[in-house]
C-alpha cells in the first residue's frame, strides 16, 4: 500500500475554478491539471463541471439551451497532504492564468480506493 492510499486526517484541498473551453497545449486545461497531479503523486484531483456561473470577468456562463455560452465553469478538486499539495502550486500557477485557485485545510475521514487485480 502506497502512502498515498493512507491518507487520513488533515489535510489540504485546493480548488481551481477554470472554464471548459481552457485550453494548454491542445488539450482541455482541466486534462493537464488532472494528469499532472497524478504524475506528482497526489492522492486524487476529480473535476466537475458547473452547470452556471461567473468570475473575475463577470460574463455569466450557463447551460441553458437559449444561451449563447458554451464556455462552463469547471472546478477541479485536489485533496492531499500539505507535504504534496504545496509543492504542486507552482505547477497551477503556469498553467491557470484566468481562473480562481482556492486552497483550505480540511481532514481526510475515509480515503479507500478499489482493490486492485494482481
Amino acid at each position: 500500500m502506497s502512502e498515498a492510499t493512507r491518507l487520513t486526517g488533515r489535510a489540504l484541498r485546493v480548488t481551481i475554478f477554470i472554464g471548459e473551453n481552457d485550453i494548454w497545449h491542445h488539450r482541455p486545461l482541466y486534462t493537464e491539471i488532472v494528469h499532472r497531479a497524478h504524475k506528482a503523486g497526489l492522492a486524487g484531483a476529480s473535476v466537475f463541471r458547473g452547470i452556471e456561473g461567473f468570475g473575475a470577468s463577470s460574463l455569466i456562463h450557463t447551460q441553458r439551451l437559449l444561451s449563447l455560452s458554451e464556455d462552463l465553469p469547471v472546478a477541479i478538486v485536489i485533496v492531499d497532504s500539505d507535504e504534496r499539495v504545496r509543492p504542486f502550486l507552482s505547477t497551477i500557477d503556469e498553467l491557470v492564468t484566468e481562473g480562481l485557485v482556492i486552497l483550505d485545510d480540511c481532514e481526510v475521514i475515509r480515503y479507500v480506493g478499489r482493490e486492485q487485480n494482481e
